[in-house]
């Protein structure tokens, strides 16, 4: 079997695995950049030693978690293509990955997000900064999402996730309260929960971003803030709050709890006042209302 035709056999059998379209998309230019390197020759010709070739080309000078990825998607190919006996021996098993290390966890604090805060212009800006740090979405998943999928009686919603998996996502009430003024205000009949101003119709992955992009230019942080950065500080915030890891690693749908683990580990960067500021406020609700719901105090930022 030629190598692209077992690229295109793995990826049909990956997509009904239920692997994600931007997966995929990113497996096929890695698929592409190793044909081009060792050519479409035959799949049981293919050597480790050229592997290791591939993997340590001196032009690249590819980040290490650049390199991990190129890795990953090398031995889940040939491991499918052992497992399906396409080849005798899996060329990819002594590869190892390389070692990330671990960074500074890249944390918000209370200042920087009001200054976000300050920065959103309209209702759909800051409907949005408030769904997105009050959530645990990925930002695919906030494009893809419908109005009818909010259930406005517990402030949730149900969406499909990565491998196609349903889990539910609470927000809190300030959310509730810019989103509805949000939706109202609109009149479009869009299902999307967030559409462009111009010509309405369901926002791309992209068009969201930039918007978080603008309102972070104009609060000024220095900080390259993304979607993805705002759904990690909120888990951070909820582990302030006593929410158990366990918990925690539901709602951010991690299958695995050292991911996880990143939103614990911002936690030690947190600055003493702060971290003061969030014990008394947790101190003072629960004095006034012991048995009050988790989901209504988390920070209402």
């Amino acid at each position: 079997m030629l190598l692209s035709k077992a690229w295109e056999t793995y990826e049909s059998d990956k997509r009904i695995e239920g692997f994600s379209p931007k997966t995929l998309k990113a497996y096929k230019l890695q698929s592409a950049l190793l044909i081009r390197f060792v050519k479409d020759v035959q799949l049981d010709t293919i050597t480790t030693e050229q592997l290791k070739s591939y993997v340590a080309k001196p032009s690249e000078n590819l980040k290490p978690a650049s390199l991990a990825h190129r890795i990953r998607f090398m031995k889940s190919l040939f491991r499918w293509s052992h497992k399906e006996e396409h080849i005798p021996q899996n060329p990819s098993a002594k590869i190892k990955e390389p070692k990330t290390g671990k960074g500074i966890p890249k944390f918000l604090i209370e200042m920087e997000i009001e200054h976000l805060r300050e920065a959103c212009c309209t209702p759909m800006e800051m409907a949005l900064f408030k769904f997105m740090f009050s959530t645990e979405y990925r930002i695919g998943e906030i494009v893809s999402l419908d109005r009818c999928r909010i259930n406005w009686s517990n402030r949730s919603a149900i969406i499909r996730g990565k491998g196609d998996k349903k889990r539910e996502v609470y927000f809190n009430i300030p959310c509730e309260i810019w989103l509805k003024r949000y939706l109202n205000n609109r009149e479009d009949r869009d299902t999307a929960i967030f559409v462009t101003e111009r010509d309405p119709h369901r926002m791309s992955i992209a068009q969201m971003q930039y918007i978080i992009k603008q309102i972070s230019n104009r609060a000024s942080n220095n900080k390259d803030i993304h979607p993805h950065q705002l759904k990690h500080n909120n888990a951070t915030h909820l582990l302030h709050y006593g929410a158990p890891l366990d918990v925690i690693q539901n709602l951010l749908s991690h299958e695995k709890l050292h991911a996880t683990e990143k939103a614990w580990s911002a936690k030690a960067y947190i600055t003493v006042p702060y971290a003061f500021t969030i014990w008394l406020c947790t101190f003072i609700v629960a004095s006034v209302n012991p048995a009050s719901n988790f989901v209504n105090w988390i920070p209402n930022e």
